[in-house]
């Protein structure tokens, strides 16, 4: 017996340890609920339109971009659940948000579009493969949501509760003033397949509370790129000079629509639900312009037609980084009361990260969003109240000031 209490001691301390780490609270007794007609027509309308608006602020003409407006109105969604007085009013505003919130709606998406609620599998660095060959794969589509709030920080239930009941997740309580960074920025990686591996460069003390939203998208093309490619094409750029690339190339029966200044073909991924636009402009058009809600609607309608299509486009593989603060105060951001999460509650940082490789084969794309929040102290009471001797007690009605219960205790010891 004596050999085995410090065993038993040491694996208590583990356990102990293992619990610290993974420290989780969820709203109890509340379970992830099924939208009834949710406003899902309004909350992506608005994300189209902050999409734009994001990108016609922070893209530098010519040069690559890539972002998520899904993950970015993911985490602000989140947020918005804590947000108070003008700041939710300007979440709306700047989102799109329904005047309801955006949360039954981001619920069905989640629903909707959501292939896997686990982490991506890592990719094989020794696999290769051939678009002559094999079936396409099925999609795999995760969306995640974390809060990670200081050990021991209060966090108001109605938060907790839209958490539990829209997104089905709690709060992860973690040490800011140890490794929270490293938690987080790993929770990233994983949730990514590896394509992101930080989030936050570093989380100065003030943080206390971070909100994040990761973003995984891995799809073959319905039917991939079997065309021997243009080798040393001439791609011009924004400002008039070339590089050489190599064009994939596909003839076919495609979705295909065109306007004023603009055409538009539609690259299937395996399954049908998902699908790439490839929208062109006219030389010496921008292509930011045809990304407006209003280009968005009539190529949406115009992919109705399939013609035959011969379609010649570069590989890419590039990753963007955004902070986000500024351009979302410029887009009418600017309030910051956040106390529906907890007390004090402020945004200090708001950091986007993306990536995208697009092939013969298909597509993986990743983003993550975070948010970091830093909590102000509590004012110093002005007063103090110690019940540590006979008190008194009432519980009342407050609109009629009824007294339902009174009394007092004199000896908190006793039961009778």
């Amino acid at each position: 017996m004596r050999r085995l209490l410090p065993a038993l001691l040491a694996v208590a301390a583990l356990s102990a340890c293992a619990m610290t780490e993974s420290s989780a609270i969820t709203a109890k007794g509340v379970k992830r609920e099924v939208p009834q007609d949710p406003p899902v027509a309004e909350t992506v309308r608005g994300l189209t339109s902050f999409g734009h608006a994001l990108f016609a602020a922070t893209a530098r003409p010519g040069a690559n971009t890539v972002l998520s407006p899904l993950s970015i109105g993911y985490a602000f969604g989140l947020a918005r659940a804590g947000a108070a007085g003008d700041t939710a009013t300007e979440l709306d505003a700047v989102f799109g948000f329904p005047s309801e919130g955006p949360h039954t709606s981001l619920n069905a998406l989640t629903r909707r579009i959501v292939t896997t609620d686990d982490p991506p599998p890592l990719p094989d660095p020794g696999a290769e493969r051939d678009a002559q060959e094999g079936a396409s794969e099925p999609p795999v589509v995760g969306i995640a949501n974390e809060v990670f709030t200081q050990e021991g920080l209060s966090v108001k239930p109605g938060f907790l509760r839209t958490l539990a009941a829209q997104y089905g997740t709690g709060v992860r309580q973690v040490d800011f003033a140890g490794n929270a960074t490293e938690v987080i920025n790993a929770w990233a990686e994983e949730r990514t397949a590896g394509r992101v591996k930080k989030v936050f460069d570093n989380l100065p003390a003030r943080t206390k509370l971070v909100i994040a939203n990761a973003v995984y998208l891995k799809a073959d093309w319905a039917t991939p790129f079997t065309d021997p490619p243009e080798e040393g094409a001439t791609f011009t750029r924004a400002d008039g000079t070339t590089t050489r690339t190599a064009l994939m190339r596909r003839d076919g029966f495609l979705p295909y629509a065109e306007g004023s200044g603009w055409q538009a073909v539609e690259l299937r991924y395996a399954g049908d639900e998902l699908a790439m636009w490839v929208l062109v402009p006219r030389a010496g058009g921008s292509p930011g312009d045809l990304l407006s809600p209003a280009v968005l609607a009539q190529v949406a309608t115009g992919l109705g037609d399939r013609r035959p299509v011969r379609l010649a486009m570069p590989r890419w593989d590039f990753s963007a980084s955004l902070d986000l603060t500024e351009s979302l105060a410029k887009l009418g951001l600017r309030g910051n009361d956040y106390s529906g999460i907890t007390d004090g509650a402020s945004l200090d940082q708001a950091i986007h990260r993306a990536n995208i490789t697009v092939d013969e084969w298909g597509t993986e794309a990743a983003a993550v969003t975070g948010l970091a929040f830093a909590v102000s102290a509590p004012p110093p009471p002005e007063a103090e109240v110690r019940a540590d001797h006979p008190f008194a007690f009432a519980i009342v009605h407050r609109p009629t000031m009824t007294p339902l219960f009174i009394g007092q205790v004199g000896d908190p010891s006793a039961s009778d």
